[in-house]
C-alpha cells in the first residue's frame, strides 16, 4: 500500500527523479465539468521564486533548465491525468524546495471529482507516497505539499493541504509572484522577477482520447 503522507511526518526519498500525478475522476464530464492543473514552484532559501520561469504551470509548462516539466494532460480508465516531472539531483543547489499545488479555475467539486496526488519514482515508475487532497467547496487552489532538501542534501516529501479562494493567483502570490512584488535577487542564478508578470486566466486543455497511457 502507498504511504500517505500527512503534516508534520515528512517522508524520505530516494529516487533521483519523480513523476507527481494529478489524478481526478473524468466520468462526470460535459459542462461545468472540473477541470484541475497541477503546477510545481521552484523556491530558493527566503522560501520565495527567483524568477517567473521557476513557476511552472499550465501556461508555463517548463523551467528554463528543464529539469522541472509537465507533461500533457492524459485520459485513463481510472480518469484524467496531470503529470509534472522533477529531476531533483540535477537541480541547482539554491532551489531548495518544489512547492506542489493543485488548481480548478472553477472549483474542484471534489465529490465529483475525487481529486488524488501521488509521487513516483520517475525511472521505475513505482508508487512512493500520497499526499491528502481535501479542497473545501469555495477553495479553487490547493498547496498540496513540497518537495524539500534534506540536512544531508537529500530530498524529503512534505504535506501541506493549505487552501486558496483566490485560485492559482492567490497562492502563487504567496511565493513572489504578483504585479506590484518584487522578490529580491536569490541564490540559484536567477534575477529578481519581473514586477509586471502576472497570471493568465486557467484555459481549456487538451485531452488524448480516452484509453491513452499516463507513463506515471
Amino acid at each position: 500500500m502507498t504511504p500517505v503522507v500527512e503534516p508534520g511526518a515528512p517522508l524520505r526519498l530516494d529516487a533521483g527523479g519523480v513523476r507527481v500525478v494529478l489524478r481526478w475522476s473524468w466520468q462526470h464530464s460535459g459542462a461545468g465539468a472540473p477541470d484541475l492543473d497541477l503546477s510545481a514552484l521552484l523556491l530558493g532559501p527566503d522560501g520565495r521564486v527567483g524568477q517567473e520561469g521557476d513557476f511552472v504551470f499550465y501556461n508555463q509548462p517548463a523551467h528554463p533548465s528543464g529539469l522541472v516539466r509537465r507533461l500533457p494532460k492524459q485520459r485513463a480508465a481510472d480518469g484524467v491525468r496531470d503529470v509534472v516531472h522533477a529531476e531533483l539531483t540535477e537541480l541547482a543547489p539554491g532551489i531548495e524546495r518544489l512547492a506542489l499545488a493543485a488548481s480548478a479555475d472553477g472549483g474542484f467539486r471534489a465529490e465529483l471529482s475525487r481529486p488524488e496526488l501521488t509521487v513516483h519514482d520517475a525511472t521505475s515508475g513505482e508508487p512512493l507516497a500520497g499526499l491528502p487532497l481535501a479542497p473545501g467547496p469555495r477553495e479553487t487552489a490547493v498547496l498540496c505539499g513540497e518537495l524539500a532538501r534534506a540536512g544531508d542534501g537529500g530530498w524529503e516529501l512534505r504535506a501541506i493541504g493549505r487552501g486558496f479562494t483566490g485560485g492559482l493567483v492567490a497562492l502563487a502570490a504567496e511565493f513572489g509572484i504578483g504585479a506590484a512584488r518584487r522578490p529580491p535577487p536569490t541564490p540559484h542564478g536567477y534575477a529578481g522577477a519581473d514586477p509586471t508578470f502576472t497570471l493568465p486566466p486557467q484555459g481549456p486543455q487538451f485531452l488524448p482520447n480516452a484509453g491513452a497511457g499516463a507513463n506515471a
